[in-house]
């Protein structure tokens, strides 16, 4: 999303690189070269949507298609929406600045009911009618998927077709109908869908209409055709033949997810009986162990990372976890590449798997008890026993840990105060467990009420009211007081919303509108949900979600969802009447079928692997032999912790033992180089740590083979020079780096510069200096203001009649400075209204910015500082040496 006018919106707005769409492997295609183009849009911030992996290979699925061109768009911050709104610019596209109405086709994922007035947003700032009937031939086609989508209905207004299951052949054969159809009748939109309603998992709302009868589980759906009354869920049978983002967009700024993720199997048997994930994803299929390490070793080359994330629902349910875990420690050894466990289960920590642990680097630990009593757990089909959770968390504390994460719900069917009872006793046992050292663990305790969600064995359970969820929360809290316990829990007002979306209907269209009205956005982080407005459009449309929520539906009621087909309602029936006799059901993928009625066993069924080759002795050693496939930074942040089971955290850096400086095979032998470097346009908008990180990473994916520091997280010996503001260009800034004395450093530009977003290039490369560290210097400046924003010569000339300009500043210490800010102004040189030229002399301890020099020599606020271009020419230093801040 840039072009002259949104570049002149950034300087204003919070985290402005998400707003660039420069990124490393981002796909940027003319739009005249290709026949359809396909907006994919995130209902989240960019920190959300770049860390969801479904997007990523939809991205790269149709990208390379030579007809088709995918960009991205995502959720605007209410800074950037107020300044589109202000600026009269639509929603664009980040590849090519593209409004999304002039996209053919506009995708949202739904992952999340809380982002569903996210999806208006983007709509009103695209100025795109929000109801399909309100649209016409001259709108883009709108179409949603994701796991929202197996209840479709409450939103089923906004959408012209929606995606049932996963995504990855649908998307292929949509667009090829698309393009067949745009080629022969384009004006005709009912054929089109009536195509695209032919393909397995594609939902079109249009073709179902509610009848009007308003039963109590609302009306029911009659569908227009005959032969189309039902949508069976889409499935990709084999993995390992599945399209896979082998290049990866590199996000800017921090996502959630700033690590290369492999996904390793897709789907869950375990069968909990509240958890929509194990029956939507249903079979088990996981990728085969010799494509997931071709993979890691394809997608390492091509994005720099410095940590490897396995992606599954229950990581420890891979056939092959512990053989996989040890030859990937010792092929990302030498490349110092961190390999992480998101999930596992409690139960799943085998002795080689908790050997393979030891070596990780400790952070975080997760696991997901779910309910205070082995009677609960059992009615929800844990398959856990109390045992296996005391195990695994002494075997976390004896491997080092020192934080726990539980993870439990209340307000599941059957819970009694015993359940709670049970809560407050488990955490209290676990916190009396000691590790080697004898020191007492912190454990954090996570409580969100249970929502019951559509196709699962609970979808037809009642769920707490808010009220009710919060004073079982404060009986938790007020009987958790314990040292070294901390307690954290959702808004019920956000859970109820959640359950309240969750098995809606298309009534509740009218809502989200009305809530859009009422300023609803981002409902889905704490800091901007707004109860009261939420409470105003319940009002305004007469719904009681209290009273929607907290009711059980009947086991032969129509439900909002029967023509979407998932998993048979039989056998959710049958799980629904094990679970209040408190009989559990085995995991399928390891016996005997369940009879859930999403295998056939002839095109599908569950996929598991048989047990591959130890890893040879010589195989990390063979690996450092070649050298450094990317040569970078070990460690990284933490793996998120998931319910599904443990997080042992981030894995350390070739294993986790302490790493020597230098890759392996350098002997270690460097030498230190000078780089100059240029950050101009759009690079201005990275952050200092940023920009660390985007040049760090290109270096290792250019075979860079960096000097590392010691210890158990090293990193590489990189030192910048004082770093810019964000905002500020500069045509000469400098970072010196320890590389290994055999690699040709002369090349080191062209070899690095392919891999830099745009704005960001290295211009020379030589020998760094010795010598003392730097006193003053002299800093030249380019600056240039906005028509409306003009400097005052006469403003100009009076400062620089002063004899002195005293300013105050506070540092961090709370201790006043005082700095005479004419003295430190060598050259003002006004040229026109909207250009200067400024020169600062400063040194240790006297370090003033540009901006700060505008406002106080032409009164300008902060804001209008920041809308003004600051371009850095030269910088010259009075004595040898150079001042370096450590990254």
């Amino acid at each position: 999303m840039i072009d002259k006018s949104v570049q002149d919106i950034l300087p204003c707005v919070s985290g402005p690189s998400r707003y660039l769409g420069t990124e490393i492997n981002a796909v940027r295609k003319p739009p005249g070269t290709v026949r359809l183009r396909f907006a994919l849009a995130f209902p989240d911030l960019y920190e959300i949507g770049t860390s969801h992996f479904g997007m990523q290979i939809l991205y790269h699925i149709l990208n390379r298609h030579p007809d088709i061109a995918a960009e991205r768009v995502f959720a605007p911050a209410p800074d950037m929406e107020a300044a589109l709104r202000e600026a009269h610019l639509p929603m664009a596209s980040l590849e090519t600045a593209t409004p999304l109405a002039r996209f053919d086709i506009i995708g949202f994922s739904l992952l999340y009911e809380l982002n569903y007035t996210n999806i208006l947003t983007m709509l009103d700032l695209a100025g795109i009618p929000f109801r399909a009937s309100d649209r016409n031939g001259g709108h883009p086609l709108i179409i949603a998927g994701g796991p929202c989508a197996c209840n479709p209905e409450p939103v089923a207004d906004f959408f012209d077709a929606m995606v049932i299951g996963e995504g990855e052949d649908v998307i292929q054969e949509m667009t090829r109908i698309w393009l067949e159809w745009s080629g022969s009748s384009p004006g005709d939109r009912e054929g089109l869908l009536r195509a695209w309603a032919g393909i397995r998992g594609v939902y079109v709302p249009g073709f179902f209409h509610p009848s009007g009868d308003e039963a109590a589980e609302g009306p029911r759906l009659i569908p227009k055709y005959s032969d189309y009354v039902t949508i069976q869920r889409a499935i990709v049978n084999d993995l390992d033949a599945a399209p896979f983002p082998e290049a990866p967009v590199m996000p800017f700024g921090k996502p959630v997810h700033d690590r290369l993720r492999i996904e390793i199997a897709r789907g869950c048997a375990r069968g909990c009986r509240f958890c929509q994930a194990g029956m939507i994803y249903r079979p088990v299929r996981e990728r085969s162990p010799e494509a997931l390490l071709d993979l890691a070793d394809r997608c390492l080359g091509q994005t720099g990372y410095e940590d490897l994330s396995l992606l599954s629902l229950s990581a420890g349910d891979y056939a092959n976890i512990a053989p996989l875990m040890t030859r990937l420690m010792a092929r990302c050894a030498a490349d110092r590449v961190a390999v992480s466990l998101p999930s596992l289960r409690a139960g799943t920590l085998t002795p080689e798997l908790m050997e393979l642990i030891r070596r990780v680097r400790k952070t975080g630990f997760t696991i997901a008890p779910e309910a205070g009593t082995q009677r609960l757990r059992d009615v929800i089909n844990k398959n856990i026993a109390e045992a296996d959770i005391m195990d695994t968390v002494g075997a976390a504390f004896e491997m080092g840990w020192r934080v726990i994460k539980l993870y439990f719900m209340i307000g599941l069917p059957t819970e009694t105060m015993e359940d709670l009872a049970g809560i407050v006793d488990l955490v209290n046992r676990l916190r009396k467990l000691r590790g080697p050292g004898g020191g007492r663990p912190n454990i954090n305790v996570s409580v969100g009420a249970f929502i019951p969600k559509p196709h699962a064995p609970f979808q037809w359970a009642a769920q707490l009211d808010a009220a009710q969820a919060m004073e079982r929360i404060n009986w938790l809290r007020d009987r958790l007081r314990m040292p070294g316990v901390r307690l954290k829990w959702q808004s019920p007002d956000i859970s109820r919303l959640e359950g309240l979306f969750a098995r809606g209907d298309r009534s509740l269209s009218r809502l989200l509108e009305a809530a859009y009205r009422a300023g609803c956005r981002l409902d889905g982080w704490s800091d901007h949900f707004r109860a009261d407005r939420w409470a105003a459009a319940l009002a305004e449309t007469g719904i009681d979600a209290d009273a929607e929520v907290s009711r059980s539906r009947p086991l032969d009621a129509p439900l909002p969802w029967d023509h979407i087909r998932i998993v048979s309602k039989d056998f959710l029936r049958e799980e629904w009447e094990r679970a209040f006799a408190g009989r559990l059901t085995p995991d399928c993928s390891l016996g005997e079928c369940q009879g859930c009625g999403v295998c056939d066993f002839k095109t599908l069924a569950p996929l598991r692997h048989p047990p591959m080759a130890s890893a040879p002795a010589e195989m990390g050693a063979a690996r450092a032999e070649v050298g450094s496939l990317s040569g970078g930074p070990g460690g990284g942040s933490p793996a998120a912790g998931g319910s599904a089971g443990v997080s042992p955290g981030s894995g350390g850096p070739g294993g986790g033992s302490p790493a020597a400086g230098g890759s392996a095979g350098d002997g270690g032998d460097f030498k230190k180089l000078r780089v100059h470097y240029e950050k101009l346009g759009p690079a201005r908008f990275f952050g200092h740590l940023e920009m660390v990180n985007l040049l760090t990473r290109a270096l290792r994916r250019a075979g860079a083979p960096m000097k590392y520091s010691q210890g158990f997280h090293p990193m590489p010996k990189v030192a910048f020079d004082d770093p810019l503001p964000l905002g500020m260009e500069s045509h000469d800034e400098i970072f010196d780096i320890a590389v290994a004395r055999r690699w040709a450093s002369e090349d080191l530009a062209e070899k690095v510069n392919p891999g830099l977003p745009e704005g960001l290039r290295i211009v020379a490369v030589g020998p760094a200096p010795g010598g003392a560290p730097q006193t003053d210097r002299h800093t030249l400046y380019e600056i240039r203001s906005p028509e409306d924003l003009p400097f005052d010569k006469a403003m100009a000339d009076a400062f620089l009649a002063l004899e002195s300009a005293v300013i105050e500043r506070t540092n961090r210490k709370g201790k006043l400075k005082k700095f005479d800010l004419r003295a430190m102004i060598q050259l003002l040189e006004w040229r026109s209204p909207g250009y200067l030229r400024l020169c600062l002399e400063q040194g240790p301890g006297r370090m003033v910015r540009p901006a700060e020099a505008l406002m106080q020599i032409f009164g300008f606020d902060a804001a209008s500082a920041g809308r003004v271009r600051v371009i850095k020419l030269e910088s010259h230093v009075q004595a040898v040496g150079h001042q370096r801040q450590r990254s």
